[in-house]
This record gives C-alpha cells, sequence and structure tokens, in this order.
C-alpha cells in the first residue's frame, strides 16, 4: 500500500489517553459482508451470464482484466455503495472487493478507473463497427436479464403461479455535462436520461420484481421501446407459466391508441392511468356531485367509485390512429380533497380496463402499481442509477444494465431474508446491516479465514444468511 495513504492522525485531548488512528492495516476490508453477494451470485451465475453477452475485441495474451472480473468489479462495486468508475482506484486492493471479483484476496489489484472506462465505452471510442456490436451486445444483455428473472421464479413458483402482473414505468435520470442523447425534458424541468424500467410481481408477493432496464434520450416518449419489452414479457411469460393470467399496469404517460391496441392483440388483462380532460369531467359528473353531496355531509374528504363506456372523439383523417376503435370501460374515482388552510377541491382519476371487476378493486389494483415507485427509488437512492456520467450513450447503457444486475442481486439476498427482521428492508439498510463490516481477511496454503468483530450486532442474522446461500454452519 502506497506510503501516502498510512497516516496518523492524533486524538490528544478527546478521550481518556491519547488515541491514535493509522492506516496501515493492509489486509482488512471494510466491506467484509459483501462475500454474501458474492456467494449469492456464484450460486445462481447472474454476473457470469450477463457479461457472456460481452465481446473481448483485446488481444487475449495481452489481456490483464478479463470481461467477467470488471463486469463483477462495476458490479459489485455499484452494490457496496462505490457507484462511479473513479472509486475504483479506493477498492481495486480491497481483499474482500478482489476475491468477490474472481481474483484471490493477496493477489493483483483489481482494475484500476482508465481500464473500467476504457470497458464501459467498448474499447475502441468512435469506430462504428465497434458501436453496433455494443449495442447488439447491450440488447443481447437487458434481454438475457429479462430471461434470468423469468427462469429463477418459473423454478421457485412452478405450477403455483396463477397471477403475473407486469409494471412498466419510466424516470428521470438527470444529466449534467456533455452525455450523448441528454436533451431537455419540460415535464421533469431538466436536461435528463429517460430510463423505462419494467418489474413483475407474482401472485399478491409485496416483492416487484427487476426484469427490465432500458435506457432512453431525455425526449423519449412514454410509449419508446415500451411496445418490444411488453411482447417480449407476455410471450416468455406464457411459455414459462402456461395457462396463468398476465396482467398489465400503466401510468397515464402510456394512454394511447396504440398502446391499447396492442394490449387487445396480446390479450392480456390491463389496466392504466388515463389523463382528466373537459369530456371525461362531464361524462362523470353525477359521480363528482355525489362525492360533493357527501363531502358536504361529513365535512371530511369523500370519495365515490363508478365506471362508464367511453370513446375518444376521433381526429382528423389524417391521423386515424389517434382515436379509439371501440367504446372501453373507464373506473373513476372521484374525490374531494380537503387540505389544511385551504377549500376542498375536486381530484377526479381515471383508469382504463378491460378487467371485470367491481369499480373499487379495479382501482385497488391499479394503486398498487404505486409500488413500483418505491423500487425505483431504491434504485436511484440505494444504488445511484441515476450515475450515468460516461460521454457515450452506450457506456450509460451498460452502467444502468450493471445497476439492474446489482438490484437483483439485492432482491435475491432480500428473498432469502424471509421471516427476519430485514425482509422488507431497502438496499441501503441491507448494505448498512450485512455488508459495512469491518473484517482482517488472512490468507494460507489451505484456506482464507475473514475475521469479523467479535462486537458485530447482527451476527446471528449475517449467520443464517450466509447458510441461506450456500454457507455451512461450524459449530
Amino acid at each position: 500500500m502506497a506510503e501516502s495513504t498510512r497516516q496518523s492522525v492524533l486524538f490528544a485531548e478527546a478521550f481518556s489517553k491519547p488515541l491514535t488512528t493509522q492506516f496501515d492495516a493492509e489486509d482488512q476490508s471494510s466491506d467484509g459482508g459483501l462475500v454474501l453477494l458474492g456467494a449469492l451470485d456464484g450460486g445462481i451465475g447472474l454476473t457470469s451470464r450477463l457479461s457472456k453477452c460481452l465481446f473481448d475485441p483485446r488481444e487475449p495474451l495481452k489481456v490483464q482484466h478479463r470481461i467477467p472480473e470488471l463486469f463483477r468489479q462495476r458490479v459489485f462495486g455499484i452494490a457496496a455503495g462505490y457507484a462511479d468508475g473513479n472509486d475504483a482506484a479506493l477498492v481495486g486492493d480491497d481483499p474482500v472487493m478482489k476475491e468477490v471479483c474472481g481474483r484471490s484476496a493477496d493477489g493483483e489489484a483489481l482494475a484500476s478507473q482508465p481500464t473500467l472506462s476504457r470497458f464501459e465505452n467498448a474499447w475502441v471510442k468512435g469506430k462504428n463497427a465497434s458501436r453496433f456490436r455494443r449495442a447488439r451486445e447491450l440488447v443481447r444483455m437487458g434481454r438475457e436479464l429479462e430471461d434470468f428473472v423469468i427462469e429463477r421464479h418459473r423454478k421457485r413458483l412452478g405450477r403455483r403461479a396463477k397471477l403475473v402482473t407486469i409494471d412498466l414505468d419510466p424516470t428521470d435520470d438527470p444529466t449534467h455535462g456533455q452525455q450523448a442523447f441528454t436533451f431537455f425534458n419540460g415535464h421533469y424541468g431538466s436536461w435528463c436520461y429517460l430510463p423505462l424500467l419494467g418489474f413483475l410481481t407474482f401472485n399478491n408477493e409485496a416483492e416487484q420484481y427487476l426484469c427490465a432496464s432500458r435506457l432512453r434520450p431525455g425526449n423519449a416518449t412514454a410509449t419508446r421501446n415500451a411496445f418490444p419489452i411488453l411482447k417480449r414479457l407476455v410471450a416468455k411469460l406464457r411459455r414459462a407459466f402456461p395457462g396463468t393470467t398476465i396482467r398489465v399496469r400503466l401510468d397515464g404517460g402510456f394512454a394511447c391508441p396504440r398502446t391499447f391496441a396492442l394490449l387487445d392483440e396480446l390479450g392480456v388483462e390491463y389496466v392504466a392511468g388515463l389523463p382528466s380532460n373537459k369530456r371525461l369531467d362531464t361524462i362523470a359528473g353525477p359521480f363528482r356531485g355525489k362525492a360533493r353531496e357527501l363531502h358536504k355531509q361529513s365535512g371530511e374528504a369523500a370519495v365515490v367509485f363508478g365506471e362508464f363506456l367511453y370513446r375518444p372523439k376521433k381526429k382528423s383523417k389524417k391521423r386515424p390512429w389517434a382515436s379509439w376503435p371501440r367504446r372501453r370501460r373507464i373506473v373513476v374515482k372521484a374525490q374531494v380533497v380537503t387540505l389544511f388552510g385551504s377549500e376542498p377541491r375536486d381530484n377526479p382519476r381515471y383508469v382504463v380496463t378491460n378487467m371485470k371487476l367491481p369499480p373499487e378493486l379495479v382501482y385497488e389494483v391499479y394503486r398498487g402499481r404505486g409500488d413500483s415507485e418505491n423500487r425505483i427509488k431504491e434504485l436511484h437512492h440505494g444504488l445511484e442509477l441515476d450515475r450515468t456520467s460516461c460521454s457515450s450513450f452506450l457506456g450509460n447503457q451498460l452502467r444502468v444494465l450493471a445497476t439492474a444486475a446489482a438490484y437483483v442481486l439485492f432482491q435475491e439476498l432480500r428473498f432469502r431474508l424471509k421471516r427476519t427482521e430485514l425482509a422488507r428492508a431497502q438496499v441501503s439498510t441491507l448494505r448498512d446491516r450485512l455488508l459495512k463490516i469491518g473484517a482482517r481477511f488472512v490468507v494460507s496454503v489451505r484456506r482464507r479465514v475473514l475475521h469479523f468483530p467479535a462486537a458485530y450486532p447482527w451476527k446471528e442474522l449475517w449467520r443464517t444468511v450466509a447458510c441461506a446461500v450456500g454457507a455451512t454452519a461450524l459449530t
């Protein structure tokens, strides 16, 4: 370790005796618990499977850091809280990070930031052949991620899966540099990318499993790239779960004739938000009036559900696709909201659906879509999905996929924490309690030993998780 890192500081009077700190423990790590994710990944083969989608154009005899190792370094770095490529210089000598990436803890350091940058930007920046090849590889990697998640749950549930719900949701990824294909988006009020994320929910489980992650330009419409993803997911789910009901939930940004035509073609259940307009408000007038009457009687917020058939007025002959070919069922939630210090106001909400449930239950199903927002917040705040600072668009797409892989690992870990206090814990909590553990790594000829602090407060929980990911309990 460089001498400059062995800096000492002295607390002369802060404690009962002078206290000196030194950064000189070369065989120790601050991420000892990362072996949990390493063992989990080794068991399910996620990073190995995804990294096989990437071609290595380098001369084999001159390669020091191979593609699977580089991809694992990015995935486990993101999982451990080191989202930026510059952080490679901080953890390249960490013994636990080296071990989970496939190198010996006492071996050579992991890849440097320039090497990771070349890896993310497809090695030969600026050449069309290289860019096209990398674009195809990343599309293949995204589809491989879909296959992996669906296959995992097919093995877990089999014929017990009676309902699979697909949620697609865009999110904003603000940019602050000269990244390719970043544009100003008026809705979000910033220069950004607009990643599209897909989640699967099985039966009535609380967890929504990330299965698709596609980076899009900042000026992309809501439906851009959504139709191919929907078609693939429905086809794959029908092969994996024959006879299972497939349901699609979408927000109001997807509500256009082409979306509903596709959903009809796929033969799935669907419920989608529908933006309000004057005609909808007029048709829903009786329900809104009843909600106002209930509010006057109680003085509190009031809600009334109802339904009607609706078809938008036809557009011009030049845009025949801008209308619906038939009337569809609309469920309305007529609501009067009361906010402290302000007058009561109407807040009508509309969803379009082909489900046969009563209006209240249809809207309850639609409300479940809000849980995907919590998953997106985890991706943003727990794994920094928006750290897309590469100058190239494809480099940023690789980062988004690496972040998705890290999140899938955390979801697999969380699944193994059922019936524990961390069964519903967020990524940041899982990292703080299970991964961020100071540890001393001892390497001998016969084995490697990781020594954790005796004062670590969650010993039994950590031991339980370790056994769940493939370890053997020793007496």
